[in-house]
C-alpha cells in the first residue's frame, strides 16, 4: 500500500488529513488561510515538528500566490514596505503555533531570510512575494529527501554497532510517538530508520508505546505500521520496562522537537521514561531528526522552552465507538477522570540528557559521544 501523508497539494488546494480523527475516519481539512493553519498547528490536527514547518511554509506561499492572482490585487503588494509590514508579523504569528518544534523557527527564520535578502537586493513587491512562494514549498519538498537519507545513516549505523551475529535474525527497534510519513512531508525520521530496516531486510518487529494522551503511537504509529504491512508490537507507556526486561529489543529510535548544542533532545513526552529504562538495559539509544531540529542558540535542554497543554487534554480519550463486536465508524469524546478534576500535569514534551544517548542523527551523518564524554559534538552532522 501508499504511505500515509500528512499535507496533501492538489487542484490549487491546501489540505491537511485531520489527525485526531485517524485511524478510523480520514479527513482532509482544505486550509484556506494562515489562521487555518496555524488553528490546525496549534490544535494539533497536524502534528510533527517537521510536518507543521511545512505546514507554516505552505500556508505562506498560498496566501501569496493567491494575492499574487487577485484582482484587483491586495494593499500590502502596493510596495516592498507594505509586503514587508505583512509579512513579518505573518511569520511571527505562524511561529506562534507551538513553542517547542524548532523546525517551526527555522522555517520561519529562513522565509524571513529571503524576505529580507530580496528587500536588500532592490526586488518589486510581486518579485519578492514569488520569490517567498517558491521558499515556501521549498521548505516542504526538501523534507522527503532528508528523511531518507537519515533513516538510511541510523540504519546502517545501527547495524554497524551491533554486528552481524546480534542482527542476524532481525532487529527489534522500539519508538515512541510518532515519526513517519504522518509526523513530516513523507518516510519519516525514527520510524523512516525503522522502514529502512524493514525494506533491506533487516528488520524483526517494531514496537511502539501508545503515547499518552494524545496516543500518537496507538492511532498513528500503528495505522502507518499497518499500512507499510511492518511486523509491529504495541505497548501501554507503562509496559518499557517490562517489555526490556522480557524481549530482546536491540534499539530504541526516537525523533526529536529540538536538540540543543549539547545533545540534550526534546522529544515526546514518554521519551526520557524509555531513555532512563534503555540505559539500565544496555540498550542503544537513538535520536533521528534533521539538521533544522538542532538548535545550536541553546546551550542545553534547560534552555528549551516545553510547551504545557491544556488540563483538560489529560483527561479526554477520543475513539470509535466500540460494541463488544465490531467497531463503529462513530466517533466519540469521553473523559476519563472525574468532573472538575484539580492539579493536572500535562506537558507535551520532556527532555533526554545526552549522556542517555547513544547516537544522534542527521541527514549528513551519525555523531556519538566520545568515550568518557556526556556530551556531544554537533558540528559534524549539522
Amino acid at each position: 500500500m501508499e504511505p500515509l501523508t500528512s499535507i496533501r497539494t492538489s487542484n490549487g488546494k491546501l489540505e491537511i488529513v485531520n489527525q485526531l480523527l485517524l485511524p478510523h475516519v480520514t479527513e482532509f481539512l482544505h486550509i484556506r488561510s494562515i489562521e487555518d493553519a496555524h488553528e490546525a498547528i496549534k490544535s494539533m490536527k497536524i502534528r510533527g515538528a517537521p510536518a507543521i514547518a511545512s505546514l507554516a511554509s505552505l500556508s505562506l506561499s498560498y496566501h501569496l500566490r493567491e494575492a499574487l492572482a487577485a484582482s484587483p490585487q491586495p494593499a500590502f503588494l502596493a510596495s516592498p514596505d507594505t509586503l514587508k509590514a505583512h509579512v513579518e508579523p505573518t511569520l511571527d504569528f505562524l511561529f506562534t503555533a507551538r513553542p517547542t518544534a524548532v523546525n517551526l523557527g527555522a522555517a520561519t527564520r529562513r522565509l524571513q531570510k529571503i524576505l529580507t535578502s530580496s528587500l536588500i537586493s532592490g526586488g518589486d513587491a510581486r518579485s519578492i512575494a514569488d520569490a517567498l512562494v517558491a521558499e515556501g514549498h521549498l521548505i516542504a519538498d526538501e523534507d522527503v529527501g532528508r528523511n531518507k537519507e537519515m533513516s538510511k545513516w541510523g540504519g546502517e549505523w545501527l547495524l554497524d554497532y551491533l554486528g552481524t551475529e546480534k542482527s542476524a535474525a532481525g532487529l527489534n527497534v522500539m519508538t515512541v510517538c510518532n515519526t513517519g510519513s504522518l509526523a513530516t512531508s513523507g518516510y519519516g525520521t525514527a520510524l523512516g530508520l525503522i522502514t529502512y530496516l524493514h525494506e533491506t531486510g533487516k528488520l524483526n518487529k517494531a514496537y511502539y508505546t501508545q503515547t499518552a494522551p494524545y496516543h500518537q503511537g496507538s492511532r498513528l504509529t500503528a495505522l502507518e505500521l499497518q499500512t507499510l504491512k511492518i511486523p509491529s508490537v504495541m505497548l501501554c507507556d507503562t509496559m518499557v520496562g517490562s517489555l526490556f526486561q522480557h524481549h530482546n529489543i536491540h534499539a530504541v529510535a526516537v525523533g526529536a522537537d529540538r536538540v540543543a548544542r549539547n545533545g540534550d533532545a526534546a522529544n515526546k513526552i514518554g521519551t526520557y521514561n524509555a531513555a532512563v529504562l534503555a540505559a539500565r538495559h544496555g540498550i542503544p539509544f537513538i535520536v533521528v531528526a534533521p539538521i533544522s531540529t538542532i538548535d545550536l542558540s541553546v546551550a542545553d535542554g534547560s534552555g528549551i522552552p516545553i510547551e504545557q497543554r491544556p488540563p483538560l487534554e489529560a483527561c479526554l480519550v477520543r475513539g470509535a465507538l466500540y460494541t463488544g463486536e465490531k467497531t463503529s465508524d462513530e466517533q466519540a469524546v469521553v473523559m476519563i477522570t472525574p468532573r472538575g478534576l484539580e492539579g493536572i500535569y500535562n506537558p507535551s514534551f520532556d527532555v533526554t540528557p545526552a549522556e542517555l544517548i547513544t547516537a544522534i542523527v542527521t541527514e549528513k551523518g551519525v555523531a556519538v559521544r566520545k568515550e568518557g564524554e556526556k556530551t556531544f559534538d554537533l558540528t559534524s552532522i549539522v
